[in-house]
């Protein structure tokens, strides 16, 4: 059933949903596709492409794509499919799918599939990103297709979700994600293939809701997420009962009126905008999300691999290449060391890129706003995603990573960092931000402590090609290094690719 937090609007939702599941019964006697199966699509090269719909049980449906000739018999509920062989890049072709009636879809290109998800910062509009709306004058580009998934939310797996495939260009890509637009620019560019998006995202979601419930439910780490959601539930009504009066006293005591309060259902997204698209193929997943799980590090480093795992599993392909966002700097900036939910979050989103095969973490640490939670400047985060792409996706030899720690030793004490990623060395770049300025070759961002566990500002210099070297007066013998540590860190750490080194701690839990 689909479902609203509101109580008469969610009873009328359900009377609807029932009533056009009825129409659809009445209707099945014509062959028909998922919506994400229609004109101006892009196929997945290269692998196995399943085109799926509905028509009557009995009914033999023949699809007809580039010589290609297959049939396939509807199930008892009506649902069919059937698997092309792997498809070359090119086009526009035409695809029939026929049975009592013909469907004939037009402008299909065959080239790179994404899943592009998230939260509000993979939402973020071209046409408010900084030099949007040069971006979107210069965006026409037939080979770019863009299916941006309506809302919605439900209890259960709904077998397809509202949404077009559009041709690239002004008209259509000033309101899709900037992140994925800036992603598909570069990648389509330096492939020379046809590159579709499939957008699905929802601003202040919790990946919870991103996930199926019975991979919550089956993990020990995971399954308290279900079971307080009732209690959370309940309180969730009687701040909806009281919300009018809430107002009314925020206006007498001249307090700003308070927004209406919002709940998220664990997997609800999933079903409704996830699920309906795991048959279609596609090569991988863009992620940007993380800051509504930010109070909770610890669940999210079983949370994110587990979404990655569930993902994969319900594609069909266990490695699919899962390209995901470093959280940006954020928040007031501290002049000593913090230990902070943000800090830990992003240890935990680098945590997953460690343990699972084929993850990567495009780091910005150079991109963030302390006031402002929605930082403009998308082109580097779609442009270092394109090329964990071409890394990872594609196996191209190049260096797609910042500066990763890998090691420390002490001498004479001062901790040397080992680093790898570093192409032909690290460096420490100039820095003018938030009212702070570094010098080009000065780096900042480290903090350093001994056995007592007290961290302190610390001095860093580089040594040699891949090696940092810490130390500071007040610690004599380290035991701990940190570096970006901190809502806001102020980090000039890159190698000689234009990439910055990720936050890290070298007392990391294992």
């Amino acid at each position: 059933m689909l479902r609203n937090h509101g109580t008469k609007v969610g009873a009328v939702a359900a009377i609807t949903a029932a009533a056009i599941g009825c129409l659809g019964m009445s209707a099945q006697a014509d062959v028909t596709l998922s919506s994400v199966i229609s004109d101006n699509m892009v196929l997945q090269q290269q692998m196995p492409v399943r085109i799926f719909g509905k028509a009557d049980s009995g009914e033999k449906v023949t699809v007809t794509l580039q010589g290609q000739n297959l049939t396939a018999m509807p199930d008892a509920s009506g649902k069919w499919a059937v698997m092309l062989k792997p498809l070359k890049a090119g086009g526009p072709y035409t695809l029939k799918a026929a049975g009592k009636n013909t469907i004939e879809l037009k402008n299909i290109l065959v080239g790179e599939v994404w899943v592009c998800s998230g939260q509000s910062n993979m939402e973020f509009a071209l046409r408010s990103a900084y030099e949007g709306e040069k971006a979107i004058a210069n965006s026409a580009n037939p080979n770019i297709r863009i299916f941006l998934v309506n809302k919605a939310r439900s209890d259960q797996p709904l077998n397809d979700v509202k949404a077009t495939w559009k041709e690239c260009g002004p008209g259509t890509v000033d309101g899709s994600s900037a992140v994925a637009y800036y992603f598909a620019r570069d990648l389509q560019k330096e492939r020379n293939v046809p590159i579709g998006l499939i957008e699905t995202y929802w601003g202040g979601t919790p990946a919870e809701s991103w996930t199926r419930e019975d991979v919550l439910a089956s993990n020990s780490t995971l399954k308290p997420i279900i079971d307080e959601y009732g209690p959370a539930r309940a309180r969730y009504d009687r701040a909806v009962a009281d919300y009018p009066a809430t107002v009314e006293r925020a206006k007498a005591a001249g307090r700003p009126v308070p927004g209406r309060p919002n709940l998220w259902r664990y997997s609800e997204l999933y079903n409704a905008m996830i699920a309906p698209l795991t048959p279609y193929t596609v090569r991988g997943f863009l992620w940007y999300q993380g800051e509504s799980n930010a109070g909770k590090a610890d669940q999210y480093r079983r949370l994110m691999p587990a979404l990655i795992n569930n993902w994969r599993q319900d594609w069909g392909n266990k490695e699919a290449p899962f390209l995901l966002v470093q959280l940006a700097p954020y928040m007031a900036l501290s002049p000593e060391p913090q230990d902070t939910p943000w800090a830990h979050l992003r240890e935990a989103q680098l945590y997953t890129t460690q343990i699972l095969p084929k993850v990567g973490m495009a780091v910005i640490t150079d991109v963030g706003t302390a006031g402002d939670i929605h930082p403009k400047h998308k082109e580097p985060v779609g442009q270092r995603l394109a090329l964990l792409a071409r890394s990872i996706a594609y196996g191209e030899k190049i260096v797609a990573n910042g500066p990763i720690y890998r090691s420390m030793s002490v001498r004479g004490g001062k901790a040397a960092l080992r680093f790898g990623s570093v192409g032909t060395g690290l460096k420490a770049l100039a820095l003018e931000e938030e009212g702070v300025s570094v010098p080009a070759g000065k780096l900042v961002g480290f903090t350093i402590a001994g056995k007592d566990g007290k961290f302190y500002n610390a001095e860093a210099v580089i040594e040699g090609k891949d090696t940092v070297v810490v130390f500071s007066p007040q610690v004599s013998e380290p035991t701990m290094v940190r570096y970006g540590w901190a809502n806001y860190p102020i980090v000039n750490l890159w190698n000689s690719d234009n990439l910055p080194a990720s936050p890290f701690r070298t007392d990391a839990p294992k």
